[in-house]
């Protein structure tokens, strides 16, 4: 498991995924492999290690939400992390889901707007 209070995943959300992949591709020399057989979701292989995600935006973000990079913050339980993250101040964006192999996040923004993720990975 990754150690609590690192950063442990970024993603790209963005309406056009082909174009994505291929900046990435030719300017850091990316590839690509899907996330599963039939998504749209890619992760980004750096030397043949996993480095990124890049996936639809209309997938994952309300209407009106611009093309930006998404950081995911590595908790040691991201149930209990995100109440006291509430208790603070923090607006919980998305409540906490999971996605299987993968691990269990919420979508959270700071008292200052700041968005990002808090993960428990599996």
């Amino acid at each position: 498991m990754s150690k609590h209070g690192t950063f442990y995943w970024s993603e790209l959300l963005t309406p056009d995924v082909e174009a994505a992949k291929a900046f990435y591709g030719t300017t850091v020399g990316w590839t690509f492999q899907p996330m599963n057989d039939g998504e749209t979701y890619w992760i980004a292989m750096a030397g043949g290690v996993p480095v990124a995600g890049i996936g639809p935006l209309a997938d994952f973000a309300p209407p009106g939400v611009p093309p930006h990079w998404l950081t995911y913050l590595a908790v040691d339980d991201v149930d209990a992390r995100v109440a006291g993250f509430v208790a603070a101040g923090g607006i919980v964006v998305k409540p906490c889901f999971d996605i299987p192999g993968v691990g269990r996040i919420a979508i959270v923004r700071d008292p200052q707007g700041a968005t990002m993720g808090w993960m428990t990975p599996a």
